[in-house]
């Protein structure tokens, strides 16, 4: 048996030695060919990058070397960190372990800009303030998703495909509130309305698209024209008002879905939007997306306003 001086000394040699035997390459992900950034083991024994792991699942529940089934393992939702290759890295490679963990926080800095580069989801119509349900499947929404919430941003975009240009030049910022994991890697989104947007420039991130973007206002008014405005905001929302009161059995529906028509706000400028009611009333009338679009880019709450009164007396007017 060793005395204690031995054992210390046998200690001594075990750990340079560890350094020694390993090299960069073996703390290498075989996905992204980069040192492990939260190296996490699948079942099978093979260890990858929790990220690089995510977006192989997306695709398929198998493993990316030997192709075992994972879908009990994507089923538990769980990726835990495999503590000791943490350690081990930061023992033998603490230089380059740092600097994968400052490549990281740079690509998390550059997705959480809300303005340069946003996702966006082309999908359907969404407006302030107004709940937008989501179903996630799509692997390249899936990866949108997840680095959402990784950035801490939690907001992406939302357009409408439009004929020739892939999406609409307008928009609305969607806010994630809670996402549910489904057993296959499939989630439901909830996620509300923000502020709405024009498209400056395209682009793409891994399989999504991107944009630059500026936040659109409405034009503020003063004196005499605020005082109109006042007026006629008054009236459309009586209008709104009896629409929900005596409409017919198709908006009756919408209205179980959708809730009440939501309360006049004190201050009808407070929002860069204008009054969420206004948004609530466009997502359930019967309009066309090309004019619902038309109505999300328009930058006066007077023009909006007019045009909610023409639809909603053409549709009082209607026989029941």
């Amino acid at each position: 048996p060793l005395d204690k001086e031995e054992e210390t000394a046998a200690a001594n040699c075990t750990q340079p030695c560890l350094g020694e035997s390993l090299s960069i390459s073996d703390l290498e992900c075989s996905l992204c060919i980069r040192m492990f950034f939260e190296p996490v083991t699948t079942p099978c024994g093979h260890t990858f990058c929790k990220e690089c792991l995510e977006r192989c699942l997306d695709h398929r529940p198998n493993c990316p070397l030997c192709k075992q089934s994972l879908r009990e393992y994507l089923k538990a939702g769980r990726y835990s960190p495999t503590v000791l290759l943490q350690d081990i890295m930061l023992a033998t490679f603490p230089t380059q372990l740092a600097e994968r963990r400052e490549l990281h926080r740079a690509e998390m800095a550059e997705l959480s800009n809300l303005t340069k580069n946003i996702p966006i989801f082309v999908c359907t119509m969404s407006f302030p303030g107004i709940p937008c349900p989501l179903h996630v499947f799509e692997p390249r929404y899936r990866l949108m998703i997840r680095r959402c919430q990784e950035s801490g941003t939690r907001r992406f975009g939302m357009c409408i495909y439009e004929n020739g240009k892939s999406f609409a030049d307008y928009g609305c910022m969607l806010e994630i509130r809670q996402v549910e994991l489904l057993a296959d890697g499939r989630s439901l989104v909830d996620t509300i309305g923000r502020q709405r947007f024009r498209v400056l420039s395209r682009g793409h991130r891994d399989g999504y698209h991107t944009a630059d973007i500026e936040y659109l206002e409405d034009k503020k008014v003063s004196g005499e024209e605020l005082q109109e405005l006042q007026c006629l905001h008054e009236s459309t929302y009586r209008l709104a008002q009896r629409f929900c009161e005596h409409g017919d059995l198709t908006s009756r529906h919408i209205l179980m879905q959708h809730g009440p028509l939501p309360e006049k706000e004190e201050d009808i400028q407070a929002s860069a939007d204008g009054p969420t009611w206004c948004w609530w009333l466009i997502s359930i009338l019967p309009l066309d997306p090309s004019y619902q679009l038309s109505l999300l880019s328009c930058p006066s709450l007077r023009a909006r306003l007019s045009q909610l009164q023409r639809i909603l007396s053409a549709l009082l007017q209607q026989p029941p």
